[in-house]
Parts: structure tokens; sequence; C-alpha cells
């Protein structure tokens, strides 16, 4: 009998998963092209999944299919897409410019089609997730505003909010500030109500670091400008004691704190380094936060016949949005480079996913599996619509602009400029797949 050592096995199933979920994501565009290809008479050459050397192909009428190593993309190769070859019949440029544009937006589209029927599986199963206020804090500016328990909240300073979720990725981009004024909107049975408060300030003090779990005194990182950045502190450390009490633990941590509350006092703070002990004389710095004086569900709540169609396009509206506005912060420099996953991080991304679910049972598993789908699908058809050379967009621009000027563009360059795009694009996935392998390793 031979013995398979479970974590490995494991493992390997975690990226057979993520891999088998991303090859079909690509599989189902790549045919989003090739069905209209077909149906407007464009002949293809290849219809492949991945890239890199073949694997394995076979040959049916005019069409080489052809799974290859790197099971990164996939592609669908039409007579003439990249050549002046308008008049060979069954050649990309010989169709209408309403033919070809059918073929490109065919795949993004394909993609959300995906994406909407998962949804919608997944909201049958487990339903949706209102923005129902859960709870109103006795006394707050919010209570006396008018706010109540049970009301659904459809609008958050000028952002409409269909589900809980779309609250949340809000208020994560969008902190709140000290004298900022919320507005709001709720539905109470069946009326639409407008809330405005001011939130009260929580005043706390802080040493200014992030631990790499709550049962844990290793600092995984540090706040910029705090007391404990300032003071040499790096990520790694471990905090052993304060003012010469130990704290073995998270746990301690917090007992320390709720007996001994940090102020501007100066702290003596005892931390371990590579096995040496050192000492940091710090004082804890303010740290004002609004407090909105509200919690809201984040909980699903189940539904049925035609609502479940509803939700389901509504968690497609969720993908969508939340994919346009991560690009939005990305390009005025929110967000760095760092924060961008390629294939590597989509399959990382999607084995931890399995690990965290597998506790919950088999059809959490499953649904949270399909809601990785869900997600990839909704993000590769909104980054192939990008207006940029050698995406679906890109493609999409030229050919709206030959359907405006009633020819098309210098064949020539334009496929310098889908070329130039495809390098770019090349580029950057090797700095993305670099900084995945970071990330993980």
């Amino acid at each position: 009998m031979k013995l398979i050592n479970g974590s490995k096995a494991g493992g390997n199933l975690k990226i057979l998963i993520a891999v088998i979920i991303f090859s079909a994501i690509i599989l189902f565009h790549e045919f989003g092209h090739f069905l209209f290809a077909k149906l407007n008479g464009i002949g293809v050459t290849e219809f492949s999944l991945g890239m890199g050397p073949r694997l394995f192909s076979f040959q049916k009428g005019e069409t080489r299919y052809s799974l290859k190593l790197l099971p990164i993309g996939g592609s669908c190769a039409m007579v003439g897409e990249d050549t002046d070859e308008e008049d060979l019949p069954g050649s990309f440029n010989a169709a209408s410019v309403g033919g070809r544009i059918s073929v490109v937006a065919a795949g993004p589209v394909f993609n959300f089609v995906l994406a909407f029927v998962l949804a919608v599986i997944i909201v049958g199963f487990v339903g949706y997730d209102p923005a129902e206020v859960v709870e109103v804090e006795s006394g707050s500016p919010v209570a006396e505003a008018g706010l109540e328990k049970g009301d659904v909240i459809t609008e958050y300073n000028g952002y409409h909010v269909d589900l809980a979720k779309d609250l949340y990725v809000y208020m994560y981009l969008n902190d709140l500030k000290e004298g900022d004024t919320v507005i709001m909107k709720v539905k109470r049975d069946g009326e639409t109500r407008t809330i405005t408060y001011t939130p009260d300030v929580s005043v706390r003090y802080l040493l200014g670091f992030n631990r790499s779990d709550a049962s844990s005194m290793t600092v995984e990182s540090l706040i910029d400008g705090m007391p404990l950045q300032e003071a040499g502190l790096q990520a790694g450390d471990t905090i052993t004691a304060i003012n010469g009490t130990e704290i073995a633990d998270g746990e301690a941590y917090d007992a320390y704190l709720e007996e001994h509350p940090l102020s501007n006092e100066p702290v003596e703070i005892t931390y371990d380094r590579d096995g040496l002990d050192y000492t940091a004389t710090i004082t804890p710095r303010e740290y004002r936060t609004p407090q909105l004086g509200f919690s809201y569900n984040l909980g699903y709540t189940k539904t049925s016949g035609l609502q479940v169609l509803k939700y389901g396009a509504l968690e497609i509206k969720y993908m969508v949005r939340t994919t346009l506005l991560s690009l939005k912060e990305l390009v005025t420099g929110q967000l760095g480079f760092q924060n961008l996953s390629g294939p590597v991080g989509v399959v990382d991304a999607i084995g931890t996913t399995y690990e965290q679910s597998k506790s919950e049972g088999a059809l959490m598993l499953w649904m949270n599996m399909l809601n990785m789908a869900v997600l990839l699908s909704a993000n590769l058809g909104v980054m192939n619509l990008l207006p940029l050379p050698a995406l679906d967009g890109g493609r999409l621009v030229f050919l709206v602009i030959e359907a405006i000027r009633r020819k098309p563009v210098n064949r020539e360059i334009e496929g310098r400029i889908h070329l130039a795009g495809l390098m770019l694009l090349m580029a950057l996935m090797v700095v993305v797949m670099y900084n995945d392998i970071l990330k993980i390793f």
C-alpha cells in the first residue's frame, strides 16, 4: 500500500481546482469570439486553451483545437485578423464592420453571461445580502437623525447601494473624516427617507502597529508616522512587555489595555528581534475616528422566483462597479502595482479561499468557488473592454472609428499600435507575476 501525504495531496487539489476555474473562464471568453466568428462566416484557424507549446491538438475542418502548456490564457485565431486580407473569403476583415464588432465584443459579453448564470446559482442557494440596519447606538447623532433598526440603506453620500457589500466597499475606499456629514437614503415601510448627521468622534491612543493575527504580538506591519515606526521597530519584531508587564499573547495584550488604557503618557515597550531583547520608550499618539453609530447586515437572506434573477444581476453590477472603482484607485495612486494580481495570484487566491472554506461544509465550499469564478469572469469582461491596444476594447475603438468614417484606419498603423500594446501588456504581466510570487513566498 502506498501512502500519500495529506497536505501535499490537498495542496495539489486546490491548485487543480484553481486552474480548472481559471481555464474555464478563459475558455468561455474565447468561445464567444469563436461562436460569433463562425456566425459571421469568418474562418478560425486555431482555437486554443493556454499559451506556449501544444500539449495536445486535433484538426476538425478548418480549425485546429489545441491545449497548450501554460494555462494562463487562450486564443481564437481568425483568418486575416491582423493582416490586410480584406478580399480573402472567410477573412476577418472581409466581414462587415458590424459583424467584426460583434465578434470582438462577444468575448467580454460571454464573460458577463457566465458571471450572471453563476451568480443566479449562488443567489438561488444562499440568497443575497441586503444593506439592512441591524443596530443603532442609543443617543448617537444618527439615532437622533431618525435612523431605525430594520431600515434598508439605498444610498450613502450619493453612492447607490443595492447590496450590503456595495456599502462595505464604498466605506473601505472612502474613509470618513472628522467633521464629515453623512447623507443616507433608507427605505422603511415602502417609503424612502433621508437621514443627515455628523458622526461623533472616538478618541484613542495607539502604538501604531498591525498584528499578524489576534492571538499574536508579532508585528505584521507598522502604521506610517506612528510611534512604533518612529522608534525603529520592524515587521517581524515581537512585543513581549509593556512597562515591565509581560505580554505573552494577544489575549494578555487586550487584558493589559483594558486595565491600563493608553494615553499621552510615555510607555516602555520591550520587543524581541532575532532572539535579542530591545526596549524603546514611546508616547502613544492620539487617533481620532468618526463613529457611524450604526451597524448593518453582512449576512445573507434567502429569496426565490424572479428575485433570484434580479439579485443575480445586482451581483454582477456590484462586481463590475467594484472593478471600475479599483481601477480608478489605481489610476489616482490610491492603489499601487503591488495590489494587482495576475494568473499566479489568482490561482493562489482561489486556493486560499478553498482552504478557508473546507471547514464550512461542501455547500459553502462550492458556493465560494463559484463566487470566485463570478468575480474573475466579471473582472475579465471589464478588463478586456478597456480601450487599450491589443485588448478587445482597443480593437473595438478602431472598429467604431471605422463605422463612423465608413472606411478603416490604416491596417498597418493599427497593427503596430496593437503590437506595441501587446508588448506593454506582456511586460506588465511579468511584473505582476513577479509581485505575486513575492507575496506568496
